[in-house]
């Protein structure tokens, strides 16, 4: 390359070629491991896991984009840009656009599993973290290809930027992985959560119900006269329990009548 500021190429292609080899498959591999590690955590059930097909295809996706853009990387270090300048180019774009496409579909299924569960704030931050890295980059990616062409010194900064850039994306994972942390294996299952999910709504169900049924049965029942404070026999017996029975704490008005939250069966029935 031209210019005065040396290219992370330019230094990977002289003495340092081995190291610069080395350097850039270690970063292939643990960007590959860190998305599968963290499917796994969550096919284990120690994070959060994915309810839908939809979010298994994207986490799928962004494990292949991963392998393609790692693939680039350590190709594009052995065929260097000193000896074979077209083909690092060709291989540096390969890197490029399968980092891209792994964070997109990254993020997309970090959004979508933290729609299922609004109450985990780290997952929201987590998406949004990643999602703002990844728009710089691509839009430092984008100055980097126009500058590399155009302005030599301009294109070595970006291409400095753009790689500790994709480390801080690289370490956004730690975070991830690291709430697994305290939690064991099927603790967060897909089908425990949604077991206990419905048990949720069950119990919301059966106390709307209790409180339509009091309506209904306090609209049926004749109005008690002044002073009347026990009611007598049939509807009032039941409704309020035994006569001069003392009402508990549990016992709930509804439209002038105390229903006790206890029970409804009629007096002398265990």
């Amino acid at each position: 390359m031209t210019g005065s500021i040396a290219y992370i190429s330019d230094i990977g292609a002289e003495g340092l070629k081995p190291l610069f080899i080395t350097g850039c498959s270690i970063t292939a591999a643990c960007f590959v491991m860190s998305l599968v590690v963290e499917r796994w955590l969550r096919y284990r059930g120690r994070l959060v896991p994915t309810m839908r097909r939809r979010e298994r295809i994207l986490s799928t996706l962004a494990i292949l984009g991963s392998v393609i853009g790692g693939a680039g990387l350590i190709l594009l270090s052995i065929f260097d840009t000193k000896r074979h300048h077209s083909l690092h180019r060709t291989f540096l774009l390969v890197f490029i656009l399968g980092v891209a496409l792994s964070a997109i579909f990254t993020i997309a299924e970090f959004h979508f599993i933290s729609r299922d569960f609004e109450e985990i704030r780290r997952l929201r931050y987590a998406y949004i973290v990643k999602g703002v890295i990844v728009a710089v980059l691509i839009l430092l990616a984008i100055a980097f290809t126009v500058a590399l062409y155009t302005a030599s010194n301009a294109g070595a900064v970006l291409e400095w930027i753009i790689a500790f850039g994709f480390t801080f994306y690289l370490v956004t994972f730690i975070w991830d992985i690291r709430m697994a942390k305290g939690i064991q294996a099927g603790e967060l299952r897909r089908e425990r959560l949604l077991a206990v999910r419905e048990e949720g709504q069950g119990d919301q169900v059966m106390r709307e119900a209790s409180v339509a049924a009091r309506r209904v049965i306090s609209k049926l029942l004749p109005k008690r006269p002044p002073g009347n404070a026990t009611g007598s026999g049939g509807f009032s017996q039941i409704v309020n329990g035994n006569a001069g029975q003392e009402r508990s704490e549990d016992d709930a008005p509804v439209g002038g009548v105390t229903f006790p939250q206890s029970t409804y069966l009629p007096p002398g029935h265990v």
